[in-house]
Order: C-alpha cells, then sequence, then structure tokens
C-alpha cells in the first residue's frame, strides 16, 4: 500500500485535506497532508523544503512499501514544490500526481499560472509587495471552478486561509531533470474546463514538448467537480488516489510519426521569396514583367494576409511558427494566389501574455502596411486556435483598411481558469461593443472540436446573430482542432482552399 504526501494550493494547509486522509487510512494506505510555511519571507524553495522535510521524516521505515516510497500529490500551485521535491528525492517517490494543477518547467514561476488578476497586479513589480490577501468567500471562483462547494465549503476555506507569501509566487521552479522517470497522474477537474480529451487534443496539435503526456508512464482521470475536489467530492478522490498509485487512468493515444510542427503541410505549395522583417515574415507573389497576380492585378503593391499563430506555445519551441511547416504552407499558397502571406511570431507564452502578444500584432500589422510592396489598404488578418482572443481589439475597433479577419478552429471567450486573461480578451463581447463597421469574418469550424473550445464558438455566433455581423462559416465536419495537421484528407484540403480563396476574394480591389 502506497504513502501518501498531500500538498494543497495557495492559502490552505494540510486542513483541507481532512476527509480525504480520513478514507486513505480507512483504506489502509497512510497519508501525510503538508502544511507549507506561511512566513513573509517564504519562497518556492521554502515550500520544496517543506515536502523533502516530510519525505525524509518518513523513511523506508514508515511505509508499507519496502522500498520506502511515496506518492506525491500536488495541487495547483503545490504542484511547484511536489515537482521540487521529487526531483531533490526521484529515489523515494513512486508517482507524483498533478491535482487540477499544471506541468510548469524548470525555470517556471507559478505566478504564470494564477487565474486572478489582481495578484497579477499586485505582483507586477517583483513580488515583494507583501504578502497575497485570501480571497473571501465570494471570490474563490477566481482561482478555479467552485463547483461542488457548498456555502459553507467556502466560508471554510476563507477561515482556514492564510496569506500567500509572494515570492512563493515568483520565483521560478528549479528542476535537474532527476525525477524525469517518475510516473505520473494528472486528476483534471472537469468543471474547471480541461478533460482528457481537451489534453489530448494539445497534444496531438501542440508544442513537441507536450507530446510526452502520452508516454505509457503517464496516466489520467477526470473528475465531473469543481477546482476543489478535497471538499467537494472527497471519497471519489480518495478512490482516484488509489488507483492512480495502483497505476490505473487513462492513456492517451496519439500518432508516433513526427511531431504536427514539422508534419508537411496539407497542400502542395512551392516555395516563395521571403523577407524577414522583426516579427514578421514576408512571403511575396511572383513579380516577374508580364505576369498577374492571382487575383488579376499587374505588378504593383499587393494585399497581404498576416497569420498570427495559435498559443500559449513556449518561447524556445523549435521550429518556431513561423518557421514550421504549418503556417509557411498558409503564407505559400496565398502568395501562389497573387497575394503577401504574412507570418507573425508573436509572445503568447502563457495566460497572461495576452496583452504583450497583442502589442506585437499591432506592431506587425504596422510593419506590414508601411511595406512598399503592400496595399496599405487590403489587409487581412487570419487568427488560429488560442490566438483566437487576439480577435477582440480588431473586433471592438475595426479599422477601414481591415477587409477580412479569418478565424480557424479559434477559443472565442476565455476558457475555464483562464481569469487571468482579463475582460479585454473576449471577441463575444467585442461584438456587442463594436465601434465601427465589422469586416467579413470567415470562420472555419471543426466538427470533431473538443466541447470546451466549441462552447465558445457558439457564444460568437450567438452574438454575431445579435449584432447582425457579417461571419461566413466554412465547415470541416470530420475535422478535429488543427486537422491540417492530420492526415489529409478531401475534405481538410477544400476546407483550406476555400478559406484561402474566400478571404481573398474580400481583398480584391473595389469595382
Amino acid at each position: 500500500m502506497s504513502v501518501f504526501i498531500l500538498v494543497s494550493g495557495p492559502f490552505t494547509d494540510g486542513r483541507i485535506w481532512s476527509e480525504v486522509v480520513g478514507r486513505l487510512r480507512e483504506s489502509g494506505a497512510p497519508a501525510h497532508p503538508v502544511s507549507l510555511s506561511t512566513q513573509p519571507e517564504a519562497d518556492l524553495e521554502t515550500h520544496v523544503e517543506d515536502v523533502v522535510r516530510l519525505i525524509d521524516s518518513l523513511g523506508p521505515s514508515a511505509s508499507p512499501d519496502p522500498s520506502g516510497e511515496v506518492v506525491l500529490v500536488g495541487h495547483d500551485y503545490a504542484i511547484h514544490p511536489v515537482l521540487g521535491a521529487a526531483d531533490r528525492r526521484p529515489e523515494r517517490v513512486a508517482r507524483v500526481v498533478h491535482l487540477d494543477a499544471g506541468m510548469p518547467q524548470d525555470g517556471d514561476a507559478a505566478l504564470a499560472l494564477v487565474p486572478d488578476p489582481s495578484v497579477h497586479e499586485l505582483l507586477r513589480a517583483d513580488g515583494d509587495t507583501g504578502p497575497v490577501p485570501p480571497p473571501e468567500p465570494a471570490h474563490w471562483q477566481r482561482w478555479g471552478s467552485t463547483e461542488g462547494l457548498s456555502a459553507r465549503h467556502l466560508e471554510l476555506l476563507s477561515r482556514l486561509a492564510a496569506p500567500q507569501p509572494p515570492r512563493t509566487l515568483t520565483r521560478p521552479l528549479r528542476l535537474t531533470g532527476a525525477a524525469a522517470a517518475v510516473p505520473t497522474t494528472g486528476i483534471l477537474c472537469t468543471a474547471s474546463g480541461t478533460t482528457v480529451e481537451l489534453v489530448e487534443a494539445l497534444v496531438r496539435t501542440g508544442p513537441p514538448h507536450l507530446r510526452k503526456l502520452a508516454d505509457p508512464k503517464v496516466g489520467f482521470f477526470e473528475l465531473a467537480t469543481g477546482h476543489w475536489p478535497m471538499l467537494s467530492c472527497p471519497d471519489e478522490l480518495a478512490g482516484t488516489l488509489l488507483r492512480a498509485a495502483a497505476d490505473e487512468g487513462r492513456r492517451l493515444t496519439v500518432p508516433e510519426d513526427e511531431s504536427s510542427s514539422v508534419r508537411p503541410f496539407l497542400l502542395d505549395t512551392a516555395e516563395r521569396p521571403r523577407v524577414r522583417k522583426g516579427r514578421v515574415d514576408l512571403h511575396l507573389p511572383e513579380t516577374e514583367a508580364g505576369e498577374t497576380g492571382g487575383e488579376g492585378e499587374a505588378g504593383g503593391p499587393r494585399p497581404a494576409v498576416l497569420f498570427v499563430h495559435g498559443g500559449p506555445v513556449p518561447p524556445d519551441l523549435v521550429p518556431a511558427p513561423r518557421d514550421s511547416p504549418f503556417y509557411l504552407g498558409y503564407a505559400r499558397y496565398t502568395a501562389s494566389l497573387g497575394a503577401v502571406g504574412a507570418v507573425v511570431e508573436h509572445r503568447l507564452h502563457g495566460i497572461t501574455d495576452y496583452a504583450r502578444a497583442a502589442d506585437d500584432v499591432a506592431e506587425a500589422v504596422d510593419l506590414l502596411r508601411a511595406d512598399p510592396r503592400v496595399d496599405p489598404e487590403r489587409i487581412a488578418l487570419w487568427i488560429f486556435s488560442g490566438a483566437g482572443l487576439l480577435a477582440a481589439d480588431w473586433i471592438t475597433a475595426p479599422p477601414p483598411w481591415l477587409r477580412c479577419l479569418a478565424l480557424t478552429y479559434p477559443i472565442l471567450a476565455p476558457l475555464p481558469g483562464w481569469g487571468a486573461v482579463g475582460p479585454r480578451f473576449g471577441p463575444v463581447g467585442a461584438l456587442h461593443a463594436a465601434a465601427g463597421i465589422l469586416p467579413p469574418v470567415v470562420l472555419t469550424r471543426a466538427g470533431l472540436e473538443t466541447p470546451q473550445i466549441a462552447a465558445t464558438v457558439r457564444e460568437f455566433e450567438t452574438a454575431a446573430k445579435e449584432t447582425n455581423a457579417p461571419v461566413e462559416i466554412i465547415d470541416v465536419p470530420h475535422g478535429r482542432h488543427g486537422f491540417e495537421t492530420d492526415e489529409p484528407t478531401d475534405e481538410s484540403r477544400e476546407a483550406v482552399v476555400r478559406a484561402v480563396r474566400t478571404v481573398l476574394a474580400h481583398l480584391a480591389r473595389p469595382s
């Protein structure tokens, strides 16, 4: 029987686990909740040491397992000190459980995953502004879904809560990789917006580092509750932890071939002249004498489409989005039809980076419009996936030169737990607040989209009908999120061709 060490998220201590601890001990499993240091000067390293100290105090003789190994459970923020402790004592750790928690890497600070925007405002300087006060009962929802919690639970959370030392959130996690081989389990609380299906979609289409989640040593469970299952469903959580320790859990299945970031584009596209200007690459149509562009124009400045890659993506992603076959393919195909295909490499590396990414896109648009090869009055923006929230600025105040806004399997409202994104980046609300004439919107929908993202698209469509926004739909009935990276089909190819040609038709000169 495994020994469990349970570490809870911000503001809380070991008392929050009382019911789960009781259930585990009744089953014969030793369970030890951790109360992390709350002194104002404590930092992340302090909390790592808190967990290591408990591991060492138990010792092999305290475990019913002859190996003396323990199962470390990290909820929310606590996954940071849990991973740090596992890195220090890998020989003592049988499994790490991520309980509705992220997947931080070496160098990551916990603040990047904090969903409460007021905390980012408080700590924006250097994290030395004093402890972060715990939420009032009505404000715990800023930290995660409160589904399943009664008023009594929320009052209990606030009564037991202590201020969070700021340096625990702002100091980077330091990992050597010593615990890389330790098995892991993810327990996803679905009311928080994350499901195994969504994770599998991210593994299939997202950054290459996520593919390690498809390792056989990684298992997943779902709990149909909010962010604090130790309060909302302690019996179910205890049973799930026992199953995780027994190496149960769903395994992800993704193609074993090359990563989607280097898989060939689904259309055959010839290389075009490419010009790099800062964060923007311009792929140019042919301009030799006597030739005409795909829209029947002879020479002169051309219309342009700026492709905005999805995200968040890590800053060291290889290949970088603008060098990946995916965006090269879209830009080259656009150039083959007579327009400039441009790709911006913005800095959307986490859910707190939308403002910075929006500045990068705005700067790229200015650069693109200033290029003498581009007609500054005929620009289209084409935004993908998680960058869909960036469309809000262009919907709220659409400039006259923006002839088309294209959105491909976009996220069009912050997902649950994305409170740190802030109200500015809500395309649904932007439709109601639009202060100008909205250009045509070309929306490509994946028929097999994950439910969480599909719900945001439906919200957008409803708002579009209410505001008479000009939205044109291109459906890919059998397509998943990132369908271009799957095995090409006639349906997926036709959808891409139709979308590109529809966007370019809106860029044609007026008669």
